[in-house]
């Protein structure tokens, strides 16, 4: 199968080299762009893509799959640029998918512009990026999760199975509002709050340093390395994240607020606060992992 991906970084590259490594011999010839031809050629060179494509026009001749890799907010350009300029370049049975964290705007605009598409988000990731950390078997038993377009066929279906079923992730089917509500709840909203303590800990943009950060940098350990990982990750996909799944975010952040001001009642309770009260939220948030550890 042709396939060709647009955007080389960590997913895109580990879709290569998935591909490559764990595909039958000659299943799979794959062509990759990217605004970098660094990654690219460096891919080449490792055997994960037969074509470094100069162009997009180039990268998307003749393809049976086109997978947008960039992120977010390129991918909806790159949707514009595929239904526009670079029609005529797309097989007529060509289908179009997505590895964006975001499916509602994404699956609006190739709508509008009646592509045959798939949305898909492979739930697996690392906190470095780029076509250098990507791994083979980074979506090995990891969710995938598709959400039909309005003008996908049964053959845009098949391909992005197999394609699914070559990098050894699990397909699941769901609807857009669906996704992106749940993973503005345990990804996104997770990201923006990461972000957030850095600045309410050492400062927000274009402020400057808060006083006592550095007595804190001192101190901090596995704690703070945890709550702010995802903070450490590439901020332009973190930016795009964000912007084009804003409304679930949103509105679980104002989830998170009512029940800090819960937490903050409790902690400024007159008198001292209430340890058994303590106890019980913190006990109760604790079940609730272990009954997700082990259903």
């Amino acid at each position: 199968m042709r396939l060709s991906i647009l955007g080389f970084g960590l997913i895109g590259g580990s879709i290569a080299r998935a591909l490559h490594e764990r595909g039958e011999p000659g299943q799979w010839h794959v062509t990759a762009w990217s605004r970098s031809r660094a990654p690219v050629e460096q891919a080449v060179t490792d055997g994960a893509v037969a074509v470094a494509a100069a162009t997009l026009d180039e990268a998307v001749r003749d393809a049976e799959v086109v997978v947008l890799a960039a992120p977010p907010l390129v991918c909806l350009d790159l949707i514009d640029t595929l239904a526009g300029p670079l029609r005529g370049s797309l097989l007529e049975d060509c289908t179009v998918t997505d590895v964006a964290s975001a499916k509602g705007r994404i699956l609006a605009r190739a709508d509008a512009a009646h592509l045959p598409f798939i949305g898909g988000h492979p739930m697996a990731g690392r906190e470095v990026s780029g076509y250098a950390a990507a791994l083979p078997d980074l979506f090995v038993e990891r969710p995938w999760v598709t959400v039909l377009g309005r003008y996908a066929r049964l053959c845009d279906g098949e391909r992005i199975g197999e394609l699914i079923e070559a990098c050894g992730a699990i397909q699941i089917p769901m609807d857009a509002d669906t996704h992106d509500s749940a993973v503005a709840a345990i990804s996104h909203m997770p990201l923006v709050v990461s972000a957030a303590l850095v600045e309410a800990i050492a400062g927000g943009p274009g402020e400057p340093e808060r006083e006592d950060w550095g007595a804190a940098e001192a101190l901090a350990a596995t704690g703070w390395a945890g709550m702010t990982r995802l903070a450490r990750g590439e901020p332009a996909m973190g930016a795009g994240i964000a912007a084009t799944n804003a409304e679930a975010i949103a509105a679980r952040l104002r989830d998170l607020r009512d029940v800090l001001d819960r937490w903050l009642a409790e902690l400024e309770r007159d008198g001292d606060p209430d340890e058994v009260a303590l106890l019980a939220r913190f006990s109760a948030a604790r079940q609730r992992l272990v009954e997700s550890d082990h259903p």
